[in-house]
């Protein structure tokens, strides 16, 4: 049911003297409040009707009215309630239509056996209402009286409404309205005391309200602190590119909003027992600089602790200390300790120190740590754009060497597959357009042909292994192995690749008693006989070509030396890149496709070993050592 017209209307219909004021919604919440306080410091059993706007104004003061009713059985409740489900409570809780008169209402009344108050008020409709989005600055017409009677019949009124929802109270209800009727009138000296007794519940009300106030605004402030030192560093992350300017920013303005005698930032490494204190501030001339000076880690009162929990850590002077600490502390006049970490995705980059020196200890509060957290968190991204502008010259020159290598590759890769390409072209061209070639030059051809082909396809296989193992893709099938019968199988390989050739005399002296290595064996063997042939290569069927191995600590090295050409000491690195070549790549003389050592150098790294060359120069022969680890 819905009941459009209003109670304030009524009661002014019932008392033409009484004339309605204008309240706000902050005035009419003290004086709620102050009225409610009243009937739970009271000892009697007074009537309590109150009436909510909205349901979510209801849930706010639900507890009240719980503790309310645990005083009193008279407590009825008018609410417009947006769910269907009514919560339990020990008062009468009536839900109300929000097209309901009483919508747009405000009204308390109490009425004690000594004292009596009552609130009603109408909302004002029109350009005022919620001005500026603000709950607070709604407007209501209404009066405020401390009158028994008209209380009593502010009461009567509400009551009549509660019947109509609630047709099951009548009885209870008339009950209670003849009481009111029957009730004496109080005097003027009693009325004021109940007033006495509201201006003070009023008073205090307002005093918590101030004081709550109060510390929204310090909080607003510290707030506004923050955010501003927050932003003033990341403005100057953002306009400079020179790290050291913005950690001088950092630690001046941090050291100045905590109000820090000492403000340090400085970088960590992880294992260094020394870090040096590049940006400080500190707050009065009389306070040690530490500026430039190596801060000893291994002594510092909370470094450990900061390192193991990636947390701020404080530190009072006062606290138990071992000598070393106690001497630093002393020494630099530390009566208290803030260390905050600078982190970037949990790796440790540094650290920010702040300290009191004065007589009295502080406090480091919690929002403060939070502040200086923020601003670590800027001075983290500091530090890696200073790693990047670190390496940024560095990674430019790397950049250039590959581009030049892109270009080299392209050139070379063309002329390698150009060719053996032309060369097959030329033969089958041949075959197709002479039917009278003789047999023995159709064979002639034809081997060339397939010479060529076996040519391009070892070029390619060569190129895709060392792209595999160059982007980690390479499977690995590991095993026990003897490394003397893996040079037996690749020198058996290089013999039968070679039978038609003289080959250089190759020694063999690898004792029998060498532990067992653990890799991939067939990859050992095809690292063994790229080297075995690349020596063969440079090395006349006069020269010889010997092969050692030695145990070392858990690595086994093997060692491919010959008496060939030689490379010169300037050449020693580049012999490992893709397509080198001593007499220039689109002029060799010798056979191969350029990528032999460039492929051991990948599969050697990928074992977790080493691979080098050493030559005395040039016809003084090389030594090829890597080294493979042991089972």
């Amino acid at each position: 049911m819905s009941i459009s017209d209003s109670v304030l209307t009524e009661l002014l219909s019932q008392h033409s003297h009484l004339r309605p004021h204008l309240y706000f919604k902050s005035s009419l919440t003290a004086l709620s409040r102050a009225m409610e306080d009243l009937v739970l410091a009271g000892a009697d059993r007074p009537l309590v009707i109150a009436t909510f706007q909205e349901e979510r104004f209801y849930r706010q003061e639900a507890h009240r009215y719980q503790r309310i009713a645990a005083q009193t059985d008279r407590a009825y409740v008018l609410s417009v309630m947006e769910s269907s489900k009514i919560p339990a409570t020990d008062y009468v809780l009536i839900p109300i239509n929000p097209n309901d008169g009483l919508a747009q209402e405000w009204n308390l009344v109490v009425i004690g056996e000594n004292s009596a108050a009552c609130l009603i008020c109408q909302e004002r409709t029109g350009e005022w209402t919620n001005a500026q989005g603000l709950e607070s600055s709604q407007r209501f017409d209404g009066i405020w009286t401390f009158d028994r009677q008209i209380a009593i019949d502010a009461a009567q009124i509400l009551l009549g409404r509660v019947a109509k929802y609630r047709p099951k109270l009548k009885k209870q209800l008339q009950k209670i309205q003849i009481e009111l009727a029957a009730a004496p009138i109080i005097t003027t000296e009693t009325g004021s005391a109940s007033a006495d007794a509201f201006v003070q519940r009023l008073v205090t009300y307002l005093q918590a309200g101030q004081y709550k106030l109060i510390k929204a605004y310090r909080s607003i402030a510290a707030q506004e602190n923050r955010e501003r030192l927050v932003n003033l560093i990341a403005s100057a992350l953002r306009s400079s590119v020179k790290p050291d300017e913005i950690l001088q920013v950092a630690v001046k303005e941090l050291g100045e909003a905590m109000q820090a005698s000492r403000c340090l930032i400085y970088r960590y490494q992880a294992g260094a027992d020394i870090a040096t204190i590049n940006y400080e501030y500190i707050s009065q001339p009389d306070i040690a600089s530490l500026a430039s000076h190596s801060w000893d880690l291994s002594t510092h009162p909370l470094l450990q602790e900061v390192i193991t929990t990636r947390l701020p850590s404080t530190l009072l002077a006062a606290d138990h200390l071992n000598s070393n600490m106690a001497e630093l502390v002393t020494k630099y006049q530390i009566v208290d300790l803030l260390l905050v970490p600078v982190l970037s995705q949990d790796r440790l980059l540094g650290m920010i120190e702040l300290h009191h020196c004065e007589s009295t200890t502080r406090q480091w509060l919690p929002e403060e740590i939070s502040l200086v957290e923020a601003v670590a968190t800027h001075v983290g991204s500091a530090l890696i754009q200073a790693e990047a502008y670190t390496h940024l010259e560095y990674l430019n020159e790397q950049l250039a060497v590959l581009d030049r290598i892109r270009g080299n590759l392209v050139a070379i890769t063309g002329h390698e597959l150009r060719t053996p390409l032309s060369t097959i072209q030329i033969c089958l061209e041949s075959l197709a357009s002479d039917p009278d070639m003789s047999i023995e030059m159709r064979q002639v051809m034809l081997s060339t042909a397939l010479s060529d082909s076996e040519r391009m396809r070892k070029l390619i296989q060569d190129f895709l292994t060392l792209s595999q193992l160059e982007s980690g893709r390479f499977q690995w099938h590991p095993e026990n192995l003897a490394l003397r019968e893996c040079v037996d199988l690749a020198m058996s390989g290089m013999k039968t690749r070679n039978h038609q050739h003289d080959t250089p005399q190759i020694i063999v002296d690898i004792a029998d008693d060498l532990p067992l290595v653990k890799l991939d064996g067939e990859w050992l063997v095809e690292v063994l006989s790229k080297l075995l042939d690349n020596a063969y290569k440079f090395t006349t069927s006069k020269g010889s070509i010997t092969i050692q191995a030695q145990s070392r600590q858990l690595m086994l090295e093997v060692i491919i030396a010959d008496t060939g050409r030689g490379i010169e000491p300037n050449l020693l690195q580049a012999v490992f890149e893709r397509f080198y070549q001593e007499e220039g790549s689109l002029r060799r003389t010798t056979g191969g496709t350029g990528l032999g050592l460039a492929i051991c150098r990948q599969a050697v790294l990928s074992w977790g070993g080493e691979i080098w060359a050493e030559s005395g120069g040039k016809n003084k022969g090389s030594e090829f050592h890597f080294t493979i680890p042991l089972s």
